[in-house]
């Protein structure tokens, strides 16, 4: 095993003294390119170029005598630090950090950071750092050939953000490009870069809750939820009275919304289709989770009361109009699918797109059979439960009456493992 490991992180600025001393005595030095031409590396030193980093530690833990890696950035923020700390190698680091990557983007860019997700992109999961810049107003992206600027925006596809893109940060090649995501695809990137995807509302107007200057947990807006506390929110949280046309659909209840989301389980990275979005409450609920969410509804209203409440509560939607199934056709793939109206033929048709889960109600034992047929027939195993709830006014001039009832069956198919 190499008597001591030494991981440097490089921002483009000199070295520091203890980086060019842990440097000038190593016998191996794995780097870049860029960092193997360095004039500080020893010329006697064994070269070894970074491709894979399990690879290269292999090597260094065979290697008896001084080791440095190299690595841009700051190695202990999504780097080198990790891999080389895995129990399989048994290799003790000493890390000299640098400034990462993603502070320097968005120093050259003039912005905070403390409120931006921060995610990697690999063309294996690019989808996944797609749906978090659907989600989210702020978003940095560390990139890899093949899930460059040019990968997100074109999945990305219609929902538009400002790109700003910062080429081989601390080189003297360096260039910060700010581009509308439309744009992006035209253009050919240098790698290595970091995008910073900005978009949409970042403030809440959900009344009473006050907006401080600045935040006390990073990757969040103070202003956005979870200031709003709970969810499976009844209907006048939404704007709707008890009994309203324009609320919630027939049978439809917070009880029912909440058992949805719990099948569910949306999460950052998701994409989430709520099909028949309705008054709104359960896409929004789901984006208030951290996920990306497509709502689908055939009627403009309901499409215009969703987006109202999508600002009201500060998440990110994208709303699409038109009838389900065929509007579904060219949607991105879902990671779980709610159906809220078009019953059995819709399950189908998404049971056919493989989500992980999907959720339906039906008003009557019939219909329910028919969604259970056509999720098993999709491949999927079905949980059916009869949710009924009442609601009571609680006041002491009706004596708790009963005041609203909702029945639904629920249905949630788990998608099986194909041969």
């Amino acid at each position: 095993m190499a008597d001591r490991v030494t991981v440097i992180g490089w921002d483009g600025s000199p070295l520091t003294g203890a980086a060019r001393s842990a440097l000038g005595a190593a016998t191996l030095v794995a780097g870049a390119g860029h960092h193997l031409a360095l004039p500080e590396v020893p010329p006697a030193a064994e070269r070894i170029r970074l491709g894979s980093v399990d690879l290269a530690a292999r090597r260094i833990a065979g290697h008896r005598g001084t080791a440095v890696v190299l690595a841009d950035g700051d190695p202990g923020f999504f780097g080198v630090v990790r891999a080389l700390r895995a129990p399989e190698h048994g290799l003790e680091v000493e890390v000299v950090p640098a400034v990462s990557s993603v502070a320097t983007a968005f120093a050259r860019a003039g912005m905070p950071w403390d409120d931006a997700q921060i995610v990697v992109a690999h063309s294996r999961d690019l989808r996944r750092a797609v749906n978090v810049c659907r989600a989210h107003p702020k978003v940095a992206v560390l990139t890899s050939p093949g899930a460059g600027p040019a990968e997100l925006a074109l999945l990305l596809g219609p929902v538009h953000r400002t790109f700003v893109i910062c080429e081989e940060l601390g080189t003297a090649r360096e260039q910060v490009t700010v581009l509308t995501s439309d744009k992006v695809a035209d253009h050919t990137w240098r790698d290595p870069n970091v995008v910073i995807s900005i978009g949409g509302f970042q403030t809440a107007s959900v009344p009473g809750v006050a907006v401080q200057g600045g935040s006390w947990i990073a990757g969040r807006d103070p202003g956005q939820p979870p200031t709003v506390r709970g969810w499976a929110l009844p209907a006048h949280d939404y704007g709707f009275g008890p009994g309203a046309h324009d609320g919630p659909g027939e049978g439809e209840s917070p009880q029912l919304r909440a058992a949805q989301l719990a099948r569910l389980g949306p999460r950052v990275g998701d994409l989430v289709w709520d099909i028949g979005a309705g008054s709104g409450a359960a896409a929004v609920e789901a984006a208030r989770f951290g996920a990306a969410v497509i709502a689908v509804d055939k009627d403009p209203d309901a499409c215009g009361r969703t987006a109202a409440v999508a600002r009201h509560y500060g998440v990110q939607l994208q709303l699409v109009h038109g009838t389900a199934p065929h509007i579904l056709e060219d949607l991105p793939e879902p990671d779980v699918v709610r159906v809220g109206g078009g019953g059995a033929p819709v399950v189908a048709a998404c049971a056919a797109r493989r989500p992980e889960r999907i959720v339906a109600h039906a008003p009557t034992r019939d219909a329910a059979e028919a969604i259970g047929r056509a999720l098993s027939d999709g491949g999927y195993a079905v949980e059916c439960a009869l949710i009924q709830s009442v609601e009571l006014d609680t006041s002491v001039a009706s004596a708790w009456a009963e005041h609203n009832r909702a029945v639904a069956f629920l249905l949630c198919g788990h998608r099986l493992s194909r041969p």
